[in-house]
């Protein structure tokens, strides 16, 4: 189910606060984040994000197809190796 639109998309503050100091720098540091629920927003687009999966923060570079989305659909947290049975299959 979709968040209502009169409250607007959910964006944790410490990510909006990181984003406008690195806009204010001028800095294309990757920035850690481990809010993997925000919705990247229009002001985020070329920055840089380090997103956390639970083991390492993959980097993620933000660009304007992404605007409504959120950050975790970016950094996968499990690694798909395929299925045991295809591999048997090929072998033959």
């Amino acid at each position: 189910m979709a968040r209502s639109i009169w409250k607007g998309p959910f964006v944790d503050g410490y990510v909006l606060k990181k984003a406008e100091k690195s806009r204010e720098g001028g800095k294309n540091e990757v920035i850690k984040i481990w809010s993997r629920r925000s919705t990247i927003l229009p002001q985020f687009v070329g920055l840089m994000f380090g997103v956390y999966n639970g083991k390492k923060h993959v980097p993620v570079n933000v660009t304007e197809e992404m605007i409504g989305q959120k950050f975790g659909e970016y950094s996968p947290t499990r690694t798909y190796y395929g299925h045991s049975a295809d591999k048997k299959a090929k072998r033959k």
